[in-house]
């Protein structure tokens, strides 16, 4: 399995925090699943980080490393994709990991019920 993980899904993740939902945490874990984080959520979280409303590791590169998880780029096809999404969630970060899970063939993980609206495969499945 090849999954992209959410924001706060990563930081949960990082943070072993209980909020994170059992079947994420095994996808997660799973030896055999490609783990992505997706240069948008980099982005959200040094710019959250950045404004004071977000407590996120000073090292995440490291963090993504230590945790052998992969990392993927927005490209242009990504973002027109992005733009194109019927406008059921205005989040522009999250809009792009929907694209991004549609196009690169991955589950997102995420508990954000408006990704629901989308055709993406999710996890936990709702």
């Amino acid at each position: 399995m090849k999954v992209l993980l959410d924001t706060h899904i990563l930081l949960w993740w990082l943070a072993d925090d209980p909020a994170l939902p059992a079947a994420a945490r095994r996808a997660i874990a799973d030896v055999d699943a490609t783990v992505v984080v997706s240069a948008a959520t980099a982005w959200e979280i040094a710019i959250k980080k950045a404004a004071g409303r977000l407590d996120a590791p000073d090292d995440l590169l490291d963090a993504l490393d230590a945790n052998s998880f992969d990392t993927l780029a927005i490209t242009a096809a990504h973002a027109l994709d992005a733009g194109a999404l019927p406008a059921h969630h205005s989040d522009p970060f999250d809009r792009m990991l929907i694209a991004q899970a549609r196009a690169e063939e991955m589950t997102l993980v995420s508990v954000d019920p408006r990704f629901v609206d989308y055709d993406v495969d999710l996890l936990p499945r709702r």
